[in-house]
């Protein structure tokens, strides 16, 4: 398992954070998200999910994640 923190830019309220948890579990993936300090820290399988394929999850939720 790896660990990994974005900062995650445009979450407002915590139905985002909710929003984006269940894209992410749905993916494979568990998190924490906290969208007063625009922090996801997810955790993944890397032989199941990749940093890049969490990095476009995001973003089709309509988020901006910071390089």
């Amino acid at each position: 398992m790896r660990k990994i923190t974005l900062r995650v830019i445009g979450m407002h309220c915590k139905s985002c954070e909710i929003v984006l948890g269940e894209a992410l579990e749905e993916a494979g993936a568990k998190s924490k998200i906290d969208s007063k300090k625009d922090l996801a820290v997810i955790e993944f399988d890397e032989k199941k999910l990749t940093e890049d394929k969490i990095r476009k999850i995001i973003q089709n939720e309509g988020y901006i994640v910071e390089p």
